[in-house]
C-alpha cells in the first residue's frame, strides 16, 4: 500500500502558494523551494535584500535555577561565557564522542535562554533534553510549533528593516540580538547570526503575527527590491563544490587544523578541519575539505606542514 508522508504548513504556507512558489517537502513540513528563480533569487541576497521563511526549525525554552548548569552539561561550548543578549553556535554531543545536532543557544538572562535547532531532529533533540533532565531544577518547553521564524539576509536588510522596529539594526554586532517591537508587534526577538553569508537578520515571532509582519516587511522593502527566496534548491541545482574527505598521510608528519591542502604544484584547494597521529594504524589521518574532482578514494593529495609537501591519500 502506498503511502504518503503527512506535511506540516509554516504559519506563512497560504502567503506561499499565492505567491506561487514551488512547494516541496522539507524536513516534515511543506516549505517554498523556489518563486522567481534560483538566479534572480541568488543575486537579490547577495546585492540586496530576500526574506526566508524558516519557520520550520526548532525553538526550545530552557529556564530555572539550574539552566545554566544543565545546559553545560548538555551542549559542547561553554554556556557561561553568554550574557544577555548574547548567542553561542554549539552542538549536542551524544556518549560516543559524536553530535547529536549543533544549535544555537540564545542567553535571555540569567538561566532563561532560547535553544534554537535544525527541523528534521527537532524530535530527537527535544527527546534528548528531556532524557538528560532528570536531577537539574530546570524547565523545559517546546515552542517550535506556535513560532514563526523569518530570516531576512542581505546588504539592504537593515534599511529595509529598521523604519519597522524600536531595536538598533545598525549597531547590532554578529551572534547578538534584541527584543522590541517589530511592525507593530512587541516582544519579537531579532538575532544577527546572518547564515547566509550576505548579512542581515533573523525574527521570531508567534504565529499570529507571521502574515502581519510578511505583508509589513515587503511593503517597507519595497522600493529595496525586497524579494522571497529559499536556499536549497540553488544548492541542489549548483551542485557541491568541497567535500570532507578522510585521508591518509604517506609522508612522516602530522596534519594539524586549518593546515593547507594542495595539488602536487602547491595550489591550494582546501583545508585540513582535523588531524592525529592515529596509533593503531601507526600512521597520521585527518579530515579536510577538497574540491569534488579530488574527494575519490585512492586520491592524492597533498598536505603543507612547515613549509614543506606531505604526500597524502584520500
Amino acid at each position: 500500500m502506498e503511502t504518503h508522508e503527512l506535511l506540516l504548513p509554516t504559519a506563512l504556507t497560504a502567503v506561499h502558494k499565492e505567491l506561487g512558489a514551488k512547494i516541496v517537502p522539507f524536513a516534515g513540513y511543506e516549505m517554498p523551494v523556489q518563486y522567481a528563480g534560483v538566479t534572480v533569487e541568488h543575486l537579490a541576497v547577495r546585492n540586496g535584500v530576500g526574506v526566508f521563511d524558516v519557520s520550520h526549525m526548532g525553538e526550545f525554552y530552557v529556564e530555572g535555577p539550574e539552566a545554566l548548569a544543565f545546559l553545560q552539561t548538555v551542549t559542547s561550548n561553554d554556556v557561561a561565557k553568554l550574557v544577555r543578549g548574547k548567542i553561542q553556535y554549539s552542538c549536542l554531543p551524544n556518549t560516543q564522542g559524536g553530535i547529536v545536532d549543533d544549535l544555537l543557544v540564545y542567553c535571555l538572562g540569567d538561566n532563561r535562554y532560547m535553544l534554537v535547532v535544525n527541523a528534521s531532529n527537532m524530535a530527537k533533540d527535544w527527546q534528548w533534553l528531556m532524557d538528560h533532565s532528570s536531577g537539574f531544577d530546570v524547565s523545559l518547553r517546546d515552542a517550535s510549533a506556535e513560532t514563526s521564524l523569518l530570516a531576512v539576509q542581505g546588504p539592504l536588510a537593515v534599511k529595509a528593516l529598521q523604519p519597522l522596529t524600536d531595536v538598533d539594526l545598525d549597531t547590532m554586532t554578529y551572534y547578538t540580538f534584541g527584543i522590541g517591537t517589530f511592525a507593530g508587534f512587541d516582544d519579537v526577538l531579532i538575532s544577527a547570526t546572518g547564515y547566509t553569508g550576505a548579512g542581515g537578520f533573523e525574527l521570531y515571532f508567534p504565529n499570529h503575527a507571521a502574515a502581519a509582519i510578511w505583508k509589513a516587511i515587503f511593503q517597507h522593502g519595497a522600493s529595496y527590491s525586497i524579494a522571497p527566496i529559499e536556499a536549497l534548491k540553488a544548492q541542489k541545482e549548483a551542485g557541491v563544490t568541497q567535500k570532507l574527505v578522510g585521508f591518509i598521510l604517506i609522508d612522516r608528519g602530522v596534519p594539524r587544523h586549518d593546515y593547507p591542502i594542495t595539488d602536487e604544484a602547491g595550489v591550494h584547494i582546501g583545508r585540513v578541519t582535523s588531524g592525529t597521529m592515529a596509533p593503531s594504524l601507526g600512521k597520521a589521518i585527518g579530515l579536510g575539505y577538497v574540491p569534488v574532482d579530488r574527494s575519490t578514494p585512492g586520491s592524492i593529495l597533498y598536505i603543507e606542514v612547515r613549509g614543506k609537501l606531505l604526500q597524502a591519500e584520500v
